[in-house]
């Protein structure tokens, strides 16, 4: 079942011992924290806001994820329409040094040869300075799709509603909110203390499971190329 707010903030007055609701009467200020803690946790790990999606690729090379993303995380192939369409040729990242080196020209949409604008995408490039842009190659002329990966910004949401971020953060949002309880009043030594462990155990909950995401991925165990056979 998924984790709504109003739990996560049921969970943060017990730990205040406030759910009465006397100190924090007024909920408002939680949720913006909660809100804000979904934010933090998608630049930490933008994986935990991943969204699979088709977009209608603009004519020319540059290429833009959707109004609501973070940044890009991977182009999967080429897709036949803009929903429910079916999978086509694959596309896979290069770089752009290469490219511009075999091919000054190619984000000219006049261009010849291989690098000749089209409705079917073999590469892309992306650089980290512009985690929201990406190029691809040869560039488009018109009616083409892309199956892509990105991180989307979460959602303001309302105590009613269900968390932003997949349930396994829900203890990560509730030390965030904590974190920023306990420093609103921080005037008492204790208070501050216990702010800073709430915020240490955010990060080590979120950053935790960005080093457990590596050593489990199954890429971290994939076949090399060569060692595929009929792959060459």
């Amino acid at each position: 079942m998924a984790v709504t707010v109003q739990s996560v903030l049921d969970r943060v007055q017990q730990t205040l011992q406030d759910t009465g609701g006397i100190r924090w009467s007024s909920t408002a200020e939680l949720i913006l924290w909660v809100n804000d803690a979904q934010r933090e946790i998608a630049i930490l790990k933008p994986d935990a806001t991943s969204t699979n999606t088709t977009v209608t690729l603009a004519a020319g090379t540059k290429q833009s994820i959707p109004a609501d993303g973070n940044r890009l995380l991977n182009v999967v192939r080429n897709m036949s329409a803009a929903s429910s369409g079916t999978g086509k040729r694959t596309v896979r990242l290069v770089s752009r040094d290469i490219l511009d080196s075999l091919e000054p020209s190619w984000h000219d949409p006049a261009v010849k040869g291989d690098a000749k604008h089209g409705t079917s995408v073999k590469h892309f490039m992306y650089e980290d300075q512009d985690p929201r842009n990406f190029y691809v190659y040869p560039g488009v002329s018109g009616n083409a799709y892309l199956e892509i990966i990105y991180s989307a910004n979460p959602a303001t949401i309302a105590a009613n509603a269900n968390l932003g971020v997949p349930d396994i953060y829900a203890t990560a949002v509730m030390n965030y909110v904590l974190y920023m309880c306990y420093m609103k009043d921080s005037e008492f030594v204790a208070n501050q203390q216990r702010a800073n462990s709430h915020f240490n155990l955010f990060m080590s909950t979120v950053t935790g499971k960005s080093q457990i995401d590596t050593t489990t991925s199954p890429n971290t165990n994939t076949t090399p190329q060569a060692q595929i056979s009929g792959v060459g």
